[in-house]
């Protein structure tokens, strides 16, 4: 499962990162609302732990964002603000439960299983075509065929598949899925979508990664 935190005190947002990584979550920690924003717009996570005041767009900001483009990703909210009030903003704004600072980690973590229950595991495969990629596994499957993708494989492919006919930038692609801080170049992903339409091709997949110049890539279904 992978968790988005966006967080503006840093040393928090990467100690929650840890917390959740050593529990086997898969996290990112970015620092303000902007940037929470672009994550979150890819619709790779599973859920989105959020505080409130934050530089450049605020916590209710970026939930109402979310929720305006359709994201139903749940969204935990953090912060220091205890009021009645600002409690019923944040639950107005989109979040789905509202922690108060300073918390547990025990109540923390708590609260991240509750929210993924919730959603029933999110879901177990996302299908496009014949196709269909189990989250859990890594695999990806085709009318009995199937074949385990690697850690990058499964990443990349999740975010095709989640965005199916929308473009996908090499650009979001390379930062979601190899990190803003790597030396990764967008070569990487060139090579990355050859393995994937290999193994696309080979399980007797319908599914196209069409490239679109200067956009990215999006799937479409073969003839």
């Amino acid at each position: 499962m992978k968790i988005l935190i966006v967080e503006d005190e840093k040393l928090l947002a990467d100690s929650v990162k840890t917390l959740l990584e050593e529990k086997g979550y898969d996290a990112d920690a970015v620092y303000d609302g902007e940037s929470g924003v672009d994550y979150a717009e890819t619709g790779v996570y599973d859920l989105i732990i959020l505080d409130v005041m934050m530089p450049k767009m605020n916590g209710y900001q970026v939930a109402k964002k979310l929720r305006q483009i359709h994201l139903s990703t749940p969204i935990l909210m953090l912060t220091a603000k205890s009021e009645l009030m600002d409690r019923v903003e944040g639950l107005n704004s989109g979040a789905d439960y509202y922690l108060t600072k300073p918390f547990d980690s025990r109540e923390l973590l708590a609260c991240v299983s509750a929210l993924l229950r919730r959603q029933g595991n999110e879901v177990d495969e996302l299908c496009f075509g014949n196709t269909s990629l189990d989250l859990e596994t890594g695999a990806l499957m085709c009318e009995g065929n199937e074949l385990r993708l690697s850690a990058k494989e499964f990443d990349v492919m999740r975010m095709l598949m989640q965005s199916k006919e929308k473009n996908l930038s090499k650009e979001t692609i390379l930062s979601k899925a190899w990190g803003y801080d790597s030396d990764a170049v967008e070569n990487h992903v060139e090579v990355y979508v050859g393995f994937l339409r290999k193994k696309l091709k080979s399980i007797g997949s319908n599914v196209s990664i069409v490239a679109a110049r200067r956009l990215g890539y999006h799937l479409e279904l073969e003839g």
